[in-house]
């Protein structure tokens, strides 16, 4: 590329983290296909596990994790050539993928990306069978070990990262279940509440909602980045934009949200409230924009990250 054709200094993080992007889909692909291979050459029995993860994985998905890790990681001066913040990257969708097929179980899902869920279809493939044995518990475990196996492969990729981003990664392994394991327990004993009320001062400690969507992948970054002095600044950077992303979950509902959510939203926002969480929105990414300004960052890149957080928290 000539000096004369060289993209605008703005436009960099933009098409650095794009670029980086990609070879994370192209990490992914060799990956799952080696594993497809092996798994064939070794115990063709297994062969559907790998695939129903496969496919799980190239179904599509917002990649939210791979992309904070790399606006972090770049954000902090990461070389785009190296290949350690791929792997972690890699290892950071594996996990989701993990919870997702634990959610879809707990929550008895019956799709994701618009196709049946792992143990609705090993379910229906029981009942087709005539197979011995109760179909539900069968798609119950049968998923269960797809998303074992999804945790395996996130767990050997992450052997391989420095020492820094390895503490980062147990981390948030063990943070992770501790923050399902809440939860669960919340949500059955009814005492979870859906309205975030405590996201209205920022959180504190982080919550399932996009906590370690956010906070770890951040720091994972930095600690690629061999800038571990970050982790303060992530960390204060992240706090206001999990509060606002979890409002904005609030609001825009989804597929995550049931009938009482639903409910709720509408007995307790009316107009005048939904404005003033709007507002609260707006102030805590202002708030997240201050902390990036009181820092080394470059302008370009505490754009990019004030971008980031935007991009979280957009009306859906």
């Amino acid at each position: 590329m000539t000096p004369q054709s060289m993209p605008p200094e703005a436009a960099l993080p933009e098409l650095l983290r794009t670029g980086m992007a990609a070879l994370v889909e192209e990490r992914m692909r060799v990956l799952l296909h080696a594993e497809q291979a092996r798994c064939q050459a070794t115990d063709p029995g297994a062969v559907g596990m790998m695939e129903g993860l496969a496919e799980l994985l190239t179904a599509g998905g917002e990649r939210i994790r791979p992309t904070v890790l790399l606006t972090g990681y770049l954000a902090a001066g990461g070389d785009s050539a190296a290949e350690p913040v791929l792997d972690a990257a890699v290892a950071l969708e594996l996990l989701d993928t993990c919870y997702l097929i634990r959610r879809d179980t707990w929550e008895n899902s019956l799709l994701r990306h618009g196709a049946p869920t792992l143990h609705v279809r090993h379910s229906a493939e029981h009942e087709r069978n005539g197979w011995g044995g109760d179909a539900r518990y069968f798609g119950i475990g049968m998923a269960s070990l797809v998303g074992d196996l999804a945790m395996a492969l996130a767990d050997r990729l992450a052997a391989n990262l420095p020492d820094a981003v390895r503490q980062v990664w147990y981390d948030l392994r063990i943070g992770r279940l501790g923050g399902s394991y809440v939860d669960s327990v919340l949500s059955s004993s009814y005492l979870a509440d859906p309205w975030p009320a405590d996201c209205l001062t920022g959180c504190a400690r982080g919550c399932g909602s996009g906590w370690y969507a956010l906070l770890h992948p951040l720091l994972m970054g930095a600690a690629l980045a061999g800038r571990g002095d970050l982790a303060v600044v992530y960390q204060d950077y992240a706090r206001p934009v999990h509060a606002a992303w979890r409002m904005r979950g609030f609001l825009s509902g989804g597929g995550d949200r049931d009938w009482y959510g639903d409910l709720l939203r509408g007995a307790l926002l009316d107009g005048e409230d939904r404005d003033r969480v709007e507002r609260t929105i707006a102030h805590l990414l202002d708030r997240s924009s201050r902390v990036l300004a009181a820092t080394s960052f470059s302008p370009v890149w505490h754009a990019e990250l004030a971008g980031l957080a935007a991009r979280l928290t957009a009306p859906r």
